[in-house]
């Protein structure tokens, strides 16, 4: 019997780390199913994802031999078995689109993350998460009351061992000391192809200067609004003939698809954040 792994390593750059790792897989008798690497040279580090097969039961001995052959570069190193999915809390205010296309994708098995429940600030897609049995929380938030929503998402996170927030459209602006907090494991979409248009009404700024293609970001969430670092996006082209509401409705088709990726490649240990910007091992 055998067990696949996913590897991931985060360290300053230098000669013999490939070979360190893969001598490192031998020696636990595993072999390499997969690997992608790069080298940032701006801020020399190393990025590394790594799929290795090994033998059952030795996920424990690989992880421990890989710290103890590796300790002198401190690298921040994570393995994972592939059949053991990352858990995602989903949280939304009232557009569905993006959380249909999740909940559609987690349905198929094509999503890569599994989801522990839905949280809103209202309770009108309450019936979307009942429709595939998710738990659902609805959690109001008030201009004097924002600690206090805060305080019910930090203990609905605790409760479903949730590893990472999924922002599917969530409308409300999360306070410093929450994004600090989780740090690289909250994913928001941005209905603009940020760095451009950022904040409210993206879509109605891009009709005003009349651009001729609009997109979708989604990105990890700082402290800085709509600037953390970017994992996916895409565009999709317009006309002078699409009204602002258009370009609304155009865009939300572009928002679900790269959301939906966006969770994926976070879900597989394919992004590894670096400073501003980020590596990103989409195949």
């Amino acid at each position: 019997m055998t067990d696949n792994l996913i590897v991931t390593l985060r360290c300053t750059d230098q000669r013999g780390i490939v070979k360190a790792v893969a001598d490192t897989v031998v020696e636990v008798s595993g072999n390499i199913v997969d690997s992608a690497q790069f080298w940032d040279q701006p801020s020399n580090s190393f990025s590394l994802r790594m799929e290795v097969q090994v033998p059952a039961n030795t996920e424990a001995a690989l992880e421990a031999a890989l710290h103890a052959n590796l300790g002198h570069l401190e690298p921040v190193v994570t393995v994972r078995p592939v059949q053991v999915k990352r858990r995602a809390l989903v949280i939304v205010t009232t557009a569905d689109h993006c959380l249909r296309e999740l909940l559609y994708q987690w349905e198929a098995g094509e999503l890569g993350a599994d989801l522990v429940g839905v949280v809103s600030n209202h309770g009108a897609l309450r019936p979307l998460a009942d429709h595939v049995n998710l738990p659902f929380w609805e959690v109001p938030v008030t201009a004097d009351g924002k600690g206090d929503a805060e305080a019910e998402l930090e203990r609905i996170i605790a409760e479903t061992d949730a590893e990472f927030i999924v922002l599917a459209r969530y409308m409300q602006v999360l306070s410093d000391s929450f994004c600090d907090k989780y740090s690289g494991r909250i994913i928001n979409i941005h209905h603009s192809f940020l760095p451009g248009f950022k904040g409210a009404k993206p879509y109605h700024q891009a009709y005003d200067r009349g651009v001729k293609l609009i997109g979708a970001t989604a990105h990890y969430v700082t402290a800085d609004l709509d600037e953390g670092p970017i994992i996916e996006q895409d565009v999709v082209r317009v006309g002078h003939h699409h009204s602002a509401e258009q370009l609304v409705s155009i865009g939300r088709d572009v928002e679900r698809r790269v959301l939906a990726r966006a969770v994926r490649l976070h879900a597989e240990d394919r992004v590894f954040p670096n400073g501003s910007r980020t590596v990103v091992f989409d195949s």
